[in-house]
């Protein structure tokens, strides 16, 4: 089991992470985020999105629960894999996980799952756990500027056969 800890100044170096983690991603692979709201779950997932280069604005999907991004065609033409991003907040039980039926996009998906520590675990033996917490300036705001503010601990921990020979990225990504 491989772990790396960031330190993440802001919102812009949180999504600036999820890009440089997007790089290590492929289909199949399943991304497990834990933190208390407002620590950056939604923001890290931004930037994975953007460095998957998938469609659509990559939103909390507290509601829907689960939206799908395609990818964009590169200049190449080829594609990635589609993003699954899954908000598991609401959900109440197993039962409901297993309703979303994300065992039959898994192999063609990165899927991020919000909230899914001790839910989503039996859906991949290889999995990212990634855990993120604000020391300080963790509350909600309705000041935009404060909520972008604010460091973010990040911890990646990869679990299983998988991960074993693929370097975590865990230098500054906003640095050169």
């Amino acid at each position: 089991m491989t772990a790396v800890t960031v330190r993440l100044p802001d919102a812009d170096a949180t999504r600036a992470y999820g890009r440089a983690l997007a790089g290590v991603l492929r289909a199949g692979d399943l991304v497990v985020l834990t933190g208390d709201l407002g620590a950056g779950k939604t923001t890290l997932t931004q930037g994975i999105g953007a460095g998957l280069r998938v469609r659509g604005q990559v939103a909390s999907p507290t509601f829907i629960i689960a939206r799908e991004h395609p990818p964009v065609a590169r200049e190449d033409g080829s594609t990635g894999p589609t993003l699954v991003h899954v908000d598991a907040y609401r959900l109440g039980s197993l039962e409901e996980v297993d309703a979303l039926d994300l065992d039959a996009s898994l192999d063609e998906a990165v899927t991020v799952v919000e909230w899914g520590e001790g839910w989503v675990e039996s859906l991949a033996q290889d999995r990212l756990e990634v855990t993120l917490q604000r020391p300080r300036g963790g509350a909600l705001s309705d000041d935009l500027d404060d909520a972008a503010a604010g460091e973010r601990v990040v911890t990646v921990r990869a679990v299983g056969a998988r991960w074993v020979d693929v370097a975590l990225p865990d230098a500054d990504p906003v640095a050169g």
